[in-house]
């Protein structure tokens, strides 16, 4: 390859969404920003949906920013979150606005599933871990409400899904976002239509699955015209966000973790057939779909999800802090203090986080840190050891020693966090890249118009266009016993 390729790819994250272009040149990659736009959840009466209509429209103003600043693209792909879908009707309309997987509606849904199907069962059928706003639950809420929606229905599109559809015309469900509906047969790779059907669920609404990679069609001519650009091909990436994360992970061998870390933490390994006996299930671990035939066996943990929701609370109260600020106050306030469980159904959308953690620290018999400082430090302290509790898991159930964790992501930049999990887990930790997500679904698109052959291909390329940064374990005494502390209050 003698050119440049421009690929544009736009990551939507929970609070936010991006256009980048990756230019590549057939061995270096670069990345340039050249939209950036907000995201969150839009909550009306006791509901909290998506305003997808306007991410839509970013991902508009985003091909003409491209266009006018970077001239003809060779493709573009989408990336966001997962289990997070729209239903279309009768010629293909939208009905209604996707739901946010942390709207209420789900409270109770486990309950309500595992008394249709055993736990156990949908578990071997999907290797999914149990999360209440899983498509799955997502559905079977509406059907609890008995939402209109479902009777209508004849497509279900998460929400990548949907915007490449009203690019291109193409209803399809990309695979590795589709596994995280919890209704894929990890080993057939195909819905588990016996499952959805054992529900009562709709199954005619599950489309057809494509692979990362796949070219879609090409931009439609009416949003070319409107855009600038040409028809270029509009390309799966991994849609999930983590898998495209996963994928940049600049990784050697198999004897490493990723952990990739936003408002959620994703902690895993790359596996080759998926893992669901029985033990499996004891850990909740979940078996999503990874590039080039990969399973990410991972951990959905909180993540810093809540130091961002203190952080907003403490606006709304009148003091504003910055992330640097905040890991400021962290660093320098006391260690080994109280800790939580990320994890706590508490924490997963709480009125007021910081009280939800003086909650939790009250009932658990700990003094409540006092401070911002103290507070993030409690919760920084406290997703390390959630990170230790799951590498020790990974390991038990691979089979291997995992040397190396790599953290990707916007978490990457939280120098404190960083070494706390090397110090708290005992391994070396490598941070970096911050985009992985976005460099992760410009290589796989590059995959799709095989400008490169593989996955191993596409790290090689990581590796020699990115800095990282590596952090080593300090004295792991105190962690110890602080994880005996963390493992005691899991298990009660």
């Amino acid at each position: 390859m003698t050119t440049t390729k421009k690929i544009l790819a736009f990551d939507l994250g929970a609070e936010s969404g991006r256009g980048l272009i990756g230019k590549f040149d057939g061995s270096r990659l670069t990345l340039d920003v050249v939209h950036r736009f907000p995201n969150g959840g839009v909550p009306t009466l006791d509901s909290l949906h998506w305003d997808v209509l306007r991410l839509y429209q970013e991902i508009l103003n985003g091909l003409r920013k491209a266009a006018a600043e970077h001239g003809e693209l060779a493709c573009v792909g989408i990336d966001t979150w997962g289990v997070d879908f729209g239903l279309l009707g009768r010629g293909g309309a939208l009905m209604g606005n996707p739901r946010h997987h942390r709207d209420p509606h789900t409270e109770g849904i486990l309950d309500v599933a595992f008394g249709i199907v055993p736990k156990a069962t949908i578990y071997a059928k999907t290797g999914i871990q149990f999360m209440r706003f899983n498509s799955l639950f997502q559905l079977l809420a509406m059907k609890r409400a008995k939402s209109p929606l479902l009777d209508g229905a004849e497509t279900l599109l998460l929400i990548p899904d949907l915007l490449h559809y009203w690019l291109t015309g193409m209803k399809v469900v990309e695979y590795t976002n589709a596994s995280t509906t919890q209704m894929i047969d990890p080993v057939t790779r195909t819905w588990a239509t016996d499952l959805v059907a054992a529900f009562g669920l709709p199954d005619k609404i599950l489309g057809t699955i494509v692979q990362p990679g796949t070219v879609l069609g090409p931009l439609r001519n009416q949003i070319a015209g409107q855009t600038g650009l040409s028809s270029i091909p509009v390309i799966a990436p991994a849609t999930h966000d983590t898998g495209c994360a996963v994928a940049a992970a600049p990784a050697k061998g198999d004897s490493w973790a990723y952990i990739s870390s936003g408002t959620w933490s994703l902690m895993g390994a790359e596996i080759r057939q998926p893992i669901t006996h029985a033990k499996a299930l004891e850990y909740n671990f979940t078996n999503e779909g990874g590039v080039d035939g990969t399973i990410r066996l991972l951990k959905n943990i909180m993540g810093l999800w809540i130091i961002q929701e203190c952080r907003r609370t403490w606006e709304n109260e009148g003091a504003s802090y910055t992330y640097e600020a905040l890991m400021r106050m962290a660093d320098e306030a006391p260690a080994f203090g109280p800790i939580v469980n990320p994890d706590d159904d508490s924490f997963l959308l709480p009125q007021h986080m910081p009280r939800a953690i003086a909650d939790y620290c009250r009932k658990t018999k700990q003094p409540a840190p006092a401070t911002p400082g103290g507070i993030v430090r409690c919760a920084l302290e406290s997703l390390a050891l959630r990170y230790r509790w799951t590498l020790e898991k990974l390991e038990e159930l691979t089979g291997r020693r995992l040397d190396v964790i790599h953290i990707v992501g916007g978490g990457s930049q939280n120098t404190l966090l960083c070494q706390l999990t090397a110090d708290a887990c005992n391994r070396t930790v490598v941070a970096g890249p911050v985009e992985a997500t976005a460099i992760g679904n410009v290589l796989v698109q590059a995959i799709g118009l095989r400008l490169i052959a593989n996955l191993a291909q596409a790290r090689d390329i990581v590796r020699d266009s990115f800095e990282v940064r590596e952090f080593t374990p300090g004295d792991s005494g105190r962690w110890t016993e602080a994880h005996q502390r963390f493992q005691s209050m899991i298990a009660s």
